[in-house]
């Protein structure tokens, strides 16, 4: 047997779980990682968690300090709103691309996802954010650029823990109903190959997301304690 690979498909798993635990807010912002414990959960042993814990440090979801102790790391309003800048400039554009690749297929599973689409409110919780998400991916996907596909999903997999903030936050009815209705929109306009149009709401669409009522909120928060902070220093 090839221990290698064995090892491998195990750091993987493990990166894969522990990946997931950290974006869906299960292990909190800041909060220790006990391996040992974290290893047992999993029924796997120290090694492959390891392996898993050094990939996420490279991408920047896990501090690492020089005693092997390990957190996951904190969220910043600076963060948030470049994660936002760059979906701006990424998404629409996969939008305008899928508006003209589009196959039969494409529209077919934009179309399915869209009518499992839920008002994102504190009402409908993961199930709206999983939904919002699918349909998303359905529309970027068509753009069948398999570089800007693979960025989309990375970005998105890190904003997910900007957008439960987002979640939480007194939004109201109108402005999720909006969000809710300009999904239908941009599929009909990738319908009708109106490849402008379509970036341009997804655009509007992006700068009203969760991510960016994430990104506001984290902004006026880190402002409120400032004061505070230059008092202490």
């Amino acid at each position: 047997m090839d221990t290698t690979n064995v090892f491998s498909s195990k750091g993987s798993l493990a990166y894969s779980e522990l990946r997931q635990l950290i974006l869906s807010g299960s292990l909190a912002p800041g909060s220790r990682i006990s391996q040992y414990e974290l290893a047992d959960n999993m029924q796997m042993s120290i090694t492959p968690l390891r392996e898993a814990i050094r990939r996420l440090s490279s991408e920047g979801l896990i501090i690492m300090d020089t005693h092997r102790d390990s957190r996951v790391a904190d969220m910043s309003a600076a963060e948030a709103r470049e994660l936002l800048e760059v979906r701006l400039s990424l998404e629409p554009s996969a939008t305008e691309l899928a508006a003209y690749r589009r196959t039969d297929a494409d529209i077919e599973a934009i179309r399915i996802a869209a009518e499992k689409l839920l008002p994102v409110t504190r009402v409908w919780g993961e199930d709206a954010i999983t939904a919002h998400r699918d349909f998303h991916r359905a529309v970027y996907s068509a753009s069948h650029n398999t570089t800007m596909i693979k960025l989309l999903d990375d970005l998105w997999d890190k904003s997910d823990r900007y957008r439960r903030i987002g979640l939480e936050l007194p939004s109201g009815d109108e402005p999720r109903t909006i969000d809710l209705n300009q999904h239908h929109q941009i599929l009909e306009l990738i319908v009708a190959q109106d490849g402008t149009r379509a970036a341009e709401l997804a655009r509007v669409h992006i700068a009203h997301s969760l991510t960016a009522a994430a990104t506001g909120a984290l902004e006026d928060r880190e402002n409120d304690q400032s004061p505070a902070l230059n008092r202490t220093a």
